[in-house]
């Protein structure tokens, strides 16, 4: 017989039902996950930095910093306790970190919590010109409102999936393939791009949420452009989205998966 002090924690861990059955219970008990969860939530800048994040954008550790009226080092603290507790996710880009609620089931809970308290949702604002908020370049591919949509639109339709291996880039399903040719997409030339991912989430700085980058964005934003959805802006990366180009996005965003 095993009679080892690990043994013996684990026997004295498990407890035996009326017919025999051995259980072992579970590592965190429901109310202890709840009150970790809760005190993360509980402590004033934390609390600050997750309404911010309600609004569903996303921001670097300095604004955060800036809500939270706290010092960098501070404030990057109350992060990694709240990445730690799962409650907001973190994506690289570049020399920024951008910071989001993890989840709608985060935001959820939170809004319900606001609720409890008697305070409104927060609002987002941006301070974007129109122009560049509406649509723009991105280095070679669409940035601003009209990218986050069609990016939320693709990933709603199932064209493009989280890709297993490398976090934030998408793999092209065989529907997205189909459907993106359709739209004038040179998909085989993005898929053949050897030197840079085919798909990718790109934080978007006015929007605050990912547009589509890598080589199958440009495609895309080449393929708008030469059906003459947009018009680039001779002097500035702000591109205009046309009259054709607003009924054929119109159409293509009322698009449903069925």
């Amino acid at each position: 017989m095993n009679d080892s002090p690990r043994a013996r924690r684990r026997v004295a861990s498990e407890r035996s039902t009326p017919d025999g059955v051995v259980t072992v219970p579970p590592a965190v008990s429901a109310d202890r996950a709840l009150a970790d969860v809760a005190a993360s939530m509980a402590e004033p800048v934390r609390a600050r930095i997750l309404c911010c994040l309600m609004d569903g954008h996303a921001r670097t550790a300095t604004e955060l910093a800036a809500v939270g009226d706290v010092a960098a080092s501070t404030a990057s603290a109350h992060l990694a306790r709240l990445l730690a507790q799962g409650l907001v996710t973190c994506l690289a880009q570049g020399k920024h970190r951008y910071y989001a609620l993890a989840g709608p089931s985060v935001g959820q809970a939170l809004e319900a919590l606001l609720v409890v308290a008697g305070q409104p949702r927060p609002s987002f604002e941006p301070a974007t010109p129109p122009a560049l908020r509406q649509a723009r370049r991105c280095y070679d591919h669409l940035a601003g409102h009209w990218g986050v949509r069609l990016h939320d639109h693709a990933l709603i339709q199932g064209w493009m999936l989280p890709a297993a291996d490398e976090p934030g880039a998408y793999r092209l399903s065989e529907a997205g393939a189909q459907a993106l040719g359709r739209l004038g997409v040179d998909v085989a030339a993005a898929v053949d791009a050897r030197r840079r991912r085919l798909a990718c989430a790109c934080m978007d700085w006015s929007e605050r949420r990912p547009h589509l980058g890598g080589a199958l964005g440009a495609a895309w934003l080449q393929a708008m452009l030469t059906q003459g959805w947009l018009d680039p802006a001779l002097d500035s990366r702000a591109l205009r989205l046309t009259r054709r180009g607003q009924t054929r996005l119109t159409q293509l965003l009322e698009t449903t998966q069925a």
